[in-house]
């Protein structure tokens, strides 16, 4: 099985590819350079793994929430390379991606996922460690003031840029550990989507879509 994991919904941007088990990763915090950086980044771990576009049986992305650019340029990039050489696609969460991370690199069992959201709001997303050491959603993944934002119970390891808002979030709920500087890497993303091929998640390339959770941001931007 051979997979390829685009990730660029915050300020970090990542590739990683699945060959058989092996897994080659290339990540590099540049906020507003994935553009520029994810497709090199692709080209390099093909070249390094010896294989085709076309040998691949999937491209995993990171449908969001997250930046508004980011999100949409993992989901292009995965439409575009997808469609070119008719594979399907695994939208995946980007909030997720971060939980599965905090538990590769700090061993967090149950991880409280937060986004800055910008508007005085945060992206969150409860996730806890289940079979196969693989990050599941405990509750829906939401968006709101951080004051008010649904929080679940029980105590947490916090991770994201959402912890700029850290002393309200902690006042709402019990926070055991904390990393703000961690950011969602196409490798966890690729824990998750192996899983996710296996169980036939895949969907068709016109299907790869961003997810915002904010509907309406589209009328928030310059022009609109």
């Amino acid at each position: 099985m051979k997979l390829l994991a685009l990730e660029t919904a915050t300020e970090a941007c990542s590739a990683a590819l699945w060959v058989d088990g092996r897994v080659l990763a290339r990540y590099v915090h540049a906020p507003r350079l994935q553009t520029e950086l994810l497709l090199p980044m692709v080209d390099e771990l093909l070249a390094e793994a010896g294989i085709s576009l076309q040998a691949l049986d999937a491209i995993a992305y990171s449908r969001g929430p997250g930046a508004f650019t980011g999100v949409r340029i993992a989901a292009a990039m995965a439409q575009g390379l997808a469609f070119g050489v008719g594979l399907p696609v695994l939208p995946l969460s980007s909030l997720q991606t971060l939980a599965q991370g905090a538990y590769r690199q700090f061993g967090a069992g149950r991880v409280l996922a937060l986004f800055d959201a910008r508007m005085d709001e945060v992206y969150v997303g409860a996730y806890g460690i289940g079979e196969h050491e693989l990050m599941q959603p405990l509750a829906p993944e939401r968006l709101g003031p951080p004051a008010s934002v649904p929080l679940p119970e029980g105590a947490f390891f916090a991770a994201g840029n959402g912890l700029a808002y850290r002393e309200v979030l902690a006042a709402r709920c019990t926070i055991t550990g904390a990393e703000p500087g961690l950011f969602p890497q196409a490798e966890d993303l690729l824990a998750l989507a192996v899983p996710a091929f296996l169980a036939g998640q895949g969907l068709a390339p016109e299907l790869a879509l961003p997810v915002y959770l904010r509907d309406e941001v589209w009328q928030k931007l310059p022009g609109k």
